[in-house]
């Protein structure tokens, strides 16, 4: 009897510790929700349901419940699937079970199964009440039935898209929001959890490291190399991921999650500059004074005037939105301001992105899709110059399959004006990690790749440039750092290109752009000449020791014809140099009768005679070594002149090359008033601009 009466005493006083330990689990795991620990949660959620007695049936339910709504948040698809089911079974569901069990299918491409969890929760959602948050539930469901219907002849028909998995850039953890950066798109940042990133302690959120940023650099032959750590405050122990940069690409805004065990995770957008070749410590860019909201993904419009991002700030349309503020200065920004509806939907809007050419790329479970996170697009108006909100003329496209998958599809960068680059996918992936994937679409695509430069000399990264078409076309550029620019063109327009800069004389080139069945890329050079410097006037040859100029100088004085019709207000000085071989007085004569040979070519195409004055200086001005032209020539260096002294201490089989470069035809810039004045000094003409786009 005895030896009963123990076995009960211990039978109760350990199914009391299981109790206790239960309770204790759902408290910590709670604890750990409330701060968006959701790996943790789900730890202790599983211990408390796997130690909840079968019979217990209502207790055992909602705990499947918390444990679902863990693994559904963590891109556990298939752990999640098996909880909503344990909590249909013990009858815990309403109509949120059924919609997340229907997303949830759709992830795991299985469309009957998700049909029928959407019907369930339309039929529930439809006898409720008529508030703002049913109706939005409601149109997720009925977006779901309809993506459920129609995913598996979406997928049937495919697109253009070719996609590749990037081993080379991809670790066995999370790599996500792929970013190219550089004048030639040969640096790839992107996010990732693997072992290399900050920090040893593993995220509460994730089960894996926080995230940093990681770039890859492509070589000289184009290929590109492996991961590399940043080297510089730009990454921490937190969070950083999501990246994007200035046009420029001096400055980069990033996402930044900071970590506090007892207060919830706020998202924060993060600037950080470029200084020499290393990225500064992030500061914060403060866009509203809302501490209870996230702000991600931010994503800078093309023309550098307007910064895109994520919120679940009040006043939304339901779940995370695309909001837009604009950039006052690289570290403030206006009132923010929701990019609206047919962009945002009840469900969630997120990773912003744009192709150069203007096109808004973003990925949303709140449009009609193949299950997850796809990826929308919404075409630029070209040539409207705003940057993209939403209204009643946009229209959100679908890429299609295989871009889009049942998982989730993310973070597009373009490489250059092609239809080509990267972006990041779990589809496939058991874990719900993300990946990097390239994609190719073989879409006809017309570009104009131009370089503005000092004429003799380096490229001119203050530069602007002006681009006007007969179709309505009428955009401003900037140059990137090694002086180029590169901009989409369309079919059957006649375009007038200006390079400008200040200092320096406009130069303008025309095109006329044919259709084509492949890309094309124009390209086009814009030498600028220098205002306060002479300018060599390259190919210029006359008959030995004459002045009548040789049929082969046609082509450069025609440019010449055309760079003083492009700014009228111009005269100068054209001269002509000889080398030191022969007499002073007849190298100066001989040079003479050549700038007027130059000078009566121009007037016979059209030049105002008075815009210019011929002028021959003989040997007595040699020329002064540009750094440009040392770094052709071994024996030269910059400000070196090539005085007869100079050339005869040189080799012999060299001096033939230094007389030739002082046998030189220049001109430079008189007055740049000329012709806007009258007699009485009033002004008779506004002096030639730019074209100027439209506000």
């Amino acid at each position: 009897m005895r030896k009963v009466i123990y076995i009960l005493y211990i039978v109760c006083f350990t199914l009391l510790l299981m109790g206790c330990g239960v309770d204790q689990a759902v408290k910590k795991g709670d604890k750990f929700w409330a701060v968006g620990e959701y790996y943790d949660a789900a730890e202790q959620y599983k211990k408390a349901y796997s130690q909840t007695p079968s019979k217990e049936r209502t207790t055992r339910g909602q705990r499947a419940k918390k444990l679902a709504e863990c693994y559904r948040r963590l891109n556990q698809t298939n752990k999640a699937i098996s909880a909503y089911n344990n909590v249909i079974r013990y009858k815990q569901a309403d109509s949120l079970t059924h919609l997340y069990l229907g997303q949830l299918y759709m992830r795991n491409g299985n469309y009957k199964e998700a049909a029928k969890q959407f019907a369930v929760a339309i039929d529930s959602l439809e006898v409720r009440d008529e508030s703002e948050e049913v109706r939005g539930l409601l149109q997720l469901a009925k977006t779901g039935l309809e993506s459920s219907q129609k995913a598996p002849q979406w997928k049937k028909e495919g697109s253009a898209y070719t996609i590749k998995k990037m081993d080379l850039f991809n670790s066995r953890r999370d790599d996500y929001s792929p970013m190219l950066s550089g004048d030639s798109d040969d640096q790839l940042y992107f996010t990732s959890t693997r072992n290399q990133a900050q920090g040893d302690e593993l995220s509460g959120i994730t089960g894996a490291k926080n995230a940093d940023i990681f770039y890859v650099q492509k070589d000289e032959k184009g290929k590109w190399g492996k991961p590399q750590v940043i080297a510089s405050e730009l990454n921490s122990v937190y969070d950083e991921g999501a990246c994007c940069f200035s046009p420029d690409g001096k400055t980069m805004y990033l996402t930044q999650c900071a970590t506090d065990p007892d207060y919830p995770r706020y998202a924060k957008i993060m600037v950080s500059t470029r200084n020499d070749a290393s990225w500064s410590k992030p500061k914060e860019l403060v866009i509203a004074r809302d501490t209870l909201s996230s702000f991600a993904h931010p994503a800078v419009s093309p023309d550098g005037e307007w910064l895109y991002f994520v919120s679940d700030m009040a006043g939304g349309m339901g779940g995370l939105d695309i909001w837009r503020c604009r950039l006052e200065s690289s570290t403030e920004v206006s009132y923010a301001e929701n990019v609206g509806a047919p962009i945002n939907t009840p469900g969630d809007e997120m990773f912003p992105t744009f192709r150069p050419n203007g096109d808004l790329y973003f990925s949303s479970n709140g449009h009609p899709g193949l299950g997850g996170l796809d990826i929308y697009y919404i075409s630029h108006p070209t040539p409207e110059p705003s940057p993209i909100k939403g209204g009643e003329n946009v229209e959100v496209a679908h890429p299609g399959w295989p871009l889009n998958s049942q998982g989730d599809d993310f973070g597009m960068t373009f490489e250059g004006k092609l239809n080509q680059g990267f972006f990041c996918s779990n589809r496939g992936d058991l874990r719900g990690f993300d990946h990097i994937y390239s994609f190719y679409n073989p879409e006809v695509i017309q570009t104009v790749k131009g370089w503005v430069y000092e004429q003799d000399g380096y490229e001119l990264t203050a530069a602007q440039v002006y681009m006007v078409g007969n179709d309505g076309t009428n955009i401003k550029l900037s140059v990137r750092s090694d002086g180029s620019f590169t901009q989409e063109i369309k079919p059957n327009v006649d375009y007038v290109i200006l390079g400008t800069c200040k200092g320096f004389l406009n130069h303008q080139e025309q095109i006329r752009v044919e259709p084509t069945k492949k890309s094309e890329e124009y390209v086009l050079q814009f030498p600028l000449a220098n205002i306060s410097a002479p300018v060599l006037i390259e190919n210029i040859f006359y008959d030995f020791n004459k002045a009548t100029l040789r049929p082969e100088s046609k082509q450069a004085l025609d440019e010449l014809v055309q760079l003083l019709n492009e700014n009228p207000n111009i005269t100068i000085e054209l001269s002509a140099h000889t080398d030191c071989r022969g007499s002073e007085a007849y190298n100066e004569q001989l040079s003479q009768r050549r700038a007027e040979s130059v000078v009566a070519y121009l007037i016979a195409h059209g030049i105002a005679a008075d815009r210019l004055t011929p002028k021959g200086y003989g040997e007595s001005n040699p020329k002064r070594i540009k750094k440009r032209v040392a770094e052709k020539y071994e024996f030269l260096k910059e400000g070196d002149v090539l005085t007869e002294e100079m050339i005869s201490a040189l080799p012999e089989e060299l001096q033939e090359q230094y007389h030739q470069m002082n046998r030189r035809t220049e001109f430079k810039v008189l007055r740049t008033t000329y012709g806007l004045f009258d007699k009485a000094g009033k002004l008779v003409q506004s002096p030639a601009a730019a074209p100027q786009p439209k506000d």
